[in-house]
């Protein structure tokens, strides 16, 4: 059972991560001023999505293990909600990540502005993923 209690912690862990940079992060990157918000916010962005991927991955392989030894879907089913952060970073986030990008440098701080907010809100849906991951993990285990 201790794969069980990693893929759980793993998921609480990718779930924190995702708290902390929508309701830290995020609204203090916004309050600062244009060009700081887009400066602050590529170094940043690299570092979250290579630390929630990260924590998504390794909540997801212990789920699974957790499956294969377990033999309860309960554990598969989380790992495939927490794999689910995956697509959706790569559909809906990364193209606004792109498109922040073109605009550092372009002297268009304001328009990076509203699209960083948007994006803002877009990352909540990692941290729904997250939860309704961590709920799964938390059912299997007891």
């Amino acid at each position: 059972m201790i794969i069980g209690s990693l893929a759980l912690a793993a998921a609480g862990a990718f779930t924190g991560a995702s708290l902390y940079v929508n309701y830290v992060e995020q609204p203090a990157r916004l309050a600062l001023s244009d060009e700081a918000l887009i400066k602050e916010w590529e170094p940043s962005d690299h570092r979250g999505f290579i630390v929630l991927a990260g924590l998504a991955a390794l909540a997801a392989l212990f789920g699974f293990i957790a499956y294969r030894e377990l033999n309860d879907l309960r554990w598969a089913l989380g790992a495939l909600v927490m794999l689910a952060s995956w697509p959706y970073t790569y559909l809906a986030i990364v193209p606004l990540n792109n498109r922040i990008l073109g605009l550092i440098g372009a002297d268009a701080a304001h328009d990076a502005r509203k699209v960083i907010d948007l994006w803002g809100k877009l990352e909540i849906g990692l941290t729904a993923i997250g939860v309704a991951g961590l709920l799964i993990f938390v059912w299997a285990a007891g």
